[in-house]
C-alpha cells in the first residue's frame, strides 16, 4: 500500500506524504518509497522541479517508532534530496517534528504556512537529532539550533524562517511559493542542475565526513535503555521516568 501521492503540473512533480493516520511518520516503507520516487523524478527529463508536501495536519512526525527506518536508509533519503539534479521545494501547512525537520533542511527551498509548528523532540525520547544534522547543521543558525536541539521546545513558522530552517512563511503557503515555482519553470534545466551543485557542495561535504559516525550514533541511541523508556512513555502518553 502506497504512502505517497503523486501529481504533476507544468513540469513540477508533486510528492505528498500520504499517511495522515500515522502523522506521515517516516517508516522504513515510506523512506524507501520516497527515495525511489525522488530518484525517478531526477531521471525524468520532463520534470523541472519537485514539490515535497503532505496530506493531513502533519507534514511528518519524524521516525515511525513502530517501524523505524534503518539509519543508513534515512541518510540515503536525505542525500537523494540534496544530490537530486532538480530543485526540491518543501510545502508545509502543518506540524513538523524530529526527522521531518531533516527533510525540510535537505530541500533547496521551503515554504511554510503560519499555522505550521516545529520541534526537535528527539531529546524527549532519549535520542539525539543525529542523522538529520547532516543537512541541518550547514544550513541553520547554530545558536538557535543549540537551544532547539537541547530543549525540544516547539517554535513557529516565523522562527523557522528566521533561523533558516524554511525559506519563507506566510498565511497562504501557495502564495508564498508561487513566484518560486514560476522562477523554476523559467530556468534552464542545465542551469538549475549546476547552480544546485554549487549550493549543496558544503552540505555534501558534511555527508561525506560525518554520515558514518552519525548513523552509528543513531543506532546506538535507539538501542539504549533510555530510548526504550522514552519511546514507551511516548506511546503510552506519559512522562518518561527521568522528568523532574
Amino acid at each position: 500500500m502506497t504512502a505517497l501521492a503523486r501529481s504533476r503540473a507544468r513540469g513540477v512533480q508533486t510528492l505528498a506524504l500520504d499517511s495522515p493516520h500515522r502523522r506521515n511518520a517516516l517508516s522504513a516503507a515510506l523512506v524507501a518509497e520516497l527515495t525511489a520516487a525522488l530518484t525517478d523524478a531526477g531521471r525524468d527529463t520532463d520534470v523541472r522541479a519537485v514539490v515535497l508536501t503532505h496530506t493531513g495536519t502533519t507534514f511528518s512526525a519524524g521516525a515511525d517508532l513502530r517501524d523505524p527506518p534503518d539509519p543508513d536508509a534515512l541518510v540515503g533519503l536525505l542525500r537523494t534530496l540534496v544530490e537530486l539534479p532538480k530543485p526540491v521545494v518543501a510545502r508545509v501547512t502543518g506540524h513538523v517534528r524530529a526527522g521531518g525537520l531533516g527533510l525540510l533542511a535537505a530541500c533547496d527551498i521551503a515554504g511554510a504556512s503560519t499555522a505550521s509548528t516545529f520541534a526537535f523532540t528527539e531529546v524527549r525520547i532519549g535520542v539525539a537529532p543525529a542523522v538529520i544534522s547532516l543537512p541541518l547543521l550547514p544550513r541553520t543558525d547554530p545558536r538557535a539550533l543549540a537551544r532547539l536541539y537541547l530543549t525540544g521546545e516547539r517554535f513557529d513558522a516565523a522562527e523557522a524562517a528566521r533561523i533558516g530552517l524554511v525559506t519563507a512563511a506566510g498565511d497562504d503557503v501557495d502564495a508564498v511559493l508561487e513566484p518560486v515555482l514560476d522562477g523554476l519553470r523559467r530556468a534552464s534545466p542545465q542551469a538549475l542542475a549546476e547552480t544546485k551543485r554549487l549550493l549543496t557542495a558544503r552540505v555534501l561535504e558534511a555527508f561525506d565526513r560525518d554520515a558514518a559516525q552519525l548513523t552509528a550514533l543513531s543506532a546506538r541511541l535507539f538501542a539504549s535503555p533510555q530510548a526504550r523508556e522514552g519511546m514507551t512513555a511516548f506511546l503510552e502518553r506519559r512522562d518518561p521516568e527521568w522528568v523532574v
